[in-house]
C-alpha cells in the first residue's frame, strides 16, 4: 500500500506543539522499506525529536546519500528542504550548504555503505571541520540494496545470509568520530526510542559535529535459514513463469532497559546483539576515556550505546573560518565582490 499518498486532513484533537505543528506535520510520505526495517523506527525517532523541539519544518535541510538508509529523508520532514547526493558525497554537500546559509539546521542521513566504504574520507573530514549538523547512520553492516554484501562495518567472522564468513575487521565509526575530533559522539539503538529520541534531540542543539551511529538491523537479509516462507525458499520452489522476490512481514525489535545494564536482543535470523547502555554516571567529557571504555567493551563482545562524548563549548566550521554573520546566500554583490583595493590588501597580508 506504499503507492497511497498520506492524507493531509488532521484530526482537530491531535495534540500540538507550541508552534502550532502536529506530529504529523514532521512526517513525510509512506515508507517503501521492509516491514519491521529499523529505519524506519530512525525516522520515528527523528519526527518525535523534531517535534518536541518545535522546530519550524522548513528551517530543516535534510541530506542523504546512496542506500536502503538514504531512502528514509523521504518518509520524514516532508515540508523541510531536502537533497539526495551520489553514493557517499553527502557531507561535501551538506558542507557547502551549511556555507552558504549557517541559518538552516542541518540533518545528514547514511549508512554503513554510504559512509564507512565509498564516503569514508568525505565522513572524516565533516568530523574533523566540525560541520555544524547531526551526522546520523543507519548501520545495519549489510548493502540491502544489492542484496546482501558485506558492508565495511561487518564484524569479522560474521555470515552472509547465504553463509560466507566475513574475514575482514569491521570499522568502528564511533571510535573514528573520536579519533577526528567529532564534539558530540553517540551510539544507540533502533528499537530504543527512550534512548534514540533524546539523542537526537542533543544532537541537533549542538553546535560543531555531532554523530550519532544507530545500530539497525535488516529484516531481508538477517532473514534465517529453513523457513518455507523466506526469499531463499521461495525463490527454489517457485514455478518459472515469473522470478518472485518475497519479503515476509517482521514485526521491528524495540528494547527496554536501564542504564548501565547490558541486554541481549535477539535477530531476525537467530543471531545476538549485546547491548551496554552506558552507566547514568557515566563522564561524557573525557575524549580518551570514551575511546578506552570502548575498546575495553568491544573485547567483551558489547555494544556500547549512549552519549559517549560531548565538548559543551565546541565551535563550529563559521567560527573557524571566522565568516560574516550574514548568511553567504543572503550577502550583496557589493559585499561578495569589495574591488580591486579589497583584493590587493588580501594579496598583501599573504606575501
Amino acid at each position: 500500500m506504499t503507492y497511497i499518498t498520506k492524507p493531509q486532513l488532521h484530526h482537530p484533537a491531535l495534540a500540538r506543539n507550541a508552534l502550532g505543528y502536529t506530529r504529523r506535520d514532521y512526517e513525510g510520505s509512506v515508507s517503501t522499506l521492509c516491514a519491521g526495517c529499523g529505519h524506519d523506527s530512525i525516522s520515528a525517532a527523528i519526527i518525535q525529536a523534531v517535534y518536541e523541539l518545535e522546530l519550524p519544518p522548513h528551517r530543516i535541510a535534510k541530506l542523504s546519500g546512496i542506500g536502503c538508509s538514504s531512502k528514509t529523508p523521504d518518509y520524514f520532514l516532508g515540508n523541510s528542504h531536502g537533497f539526495n547526493t551520489v553514493h557517499g558525497r553527502m557531507p561535501s554537500v551538506l558542507t557547502g550548504a551549511n556555507l552558504a546559509n549557517k541559518d538552516l539546521v542541518y540533518l545528514g542521513v547514511s549508512g554503513d555503505g554510504d559512509s564507512a566504504s565509498i564516503g569514508l574520507g568525505q565522513f572524516a573530514h565533516a568530523m574533523r571541520r566540525g560541520v555544524n549538523m547531526v551526522y546520523i547512520v543507519e548501520n545495519n553492516g549489510v548493502y540491502g540494496l544489492t542484496k546482501g554484501q558485506f558492508s565495511a562495518t561487518s564484524d569479522k567472522g560474521s555470515k552472509s545470509k547465504r553463509g560466507v564468513v566475513n574475514h575482514d575487521a569491521g570499522i568502528d565509526l564511533v571510535s573514528m568520530a573520536l579519533t577526528l575530533g567529532a564534539t558530540f559522539v553517540a551510539r544507540s539503538f533502533s528499537g530504543d526510542k527512550d534512548q534514540l529520541t533524546p539523542l537526537i534531540k542533543a544532537g541537533l542543539m549542538h553546535r560543531g559535529a555531532a554523530f550519532i551511529d544507530c545500530i539497525s538491523p535488516c529484516v531481508q537479509f538477517n532473514n534465517h535459514a529453513g523457513s518455507t516462507k523466506s526469499f531463499d525458499y521461495v525463490r527454489e520452489h517457485n514455478e518459472a513463469v515469473n522470478r518472485l522476490e518475497v519479503i515476509t512481514p517482521r514485526a521491528p525489535i524495540h528494547v527496554d532497559y536501564a542504564p548501565g545494564e547490558t541486554v541481549q536482543v535477539a535477530q531476525h535470523d537467530g543471531s545476538i546483539l549485546s547491548l551496554h547502555k552506558l552507566a547514568e554516571l557515566y563522564d561524557p567529557s573525557d575524549r580518551a576515556a570514551a575511546l578506552g571504555f570502548l575498546q575495553s567493551k568491544q573485547t567483551a563482545g558489547e555494544i556500547v550505546t549512549g552519549l559517549l562524548y560531548v565538548d559543551p563549548d565546541a565551535g563550529d566550521l563559521h567560527e573557524a573560518l571566522n565568516t560574516v554573520d550574514t548568511p553567504l546566500n543572503a550577502l550583496a554583490e557589493r559585499e561578495l565582490v569589495p574591488g580591486a583595493a579589497a583584493l590587493e590588501t588580501i594579496n598583501a597580508g599573504l606575501r
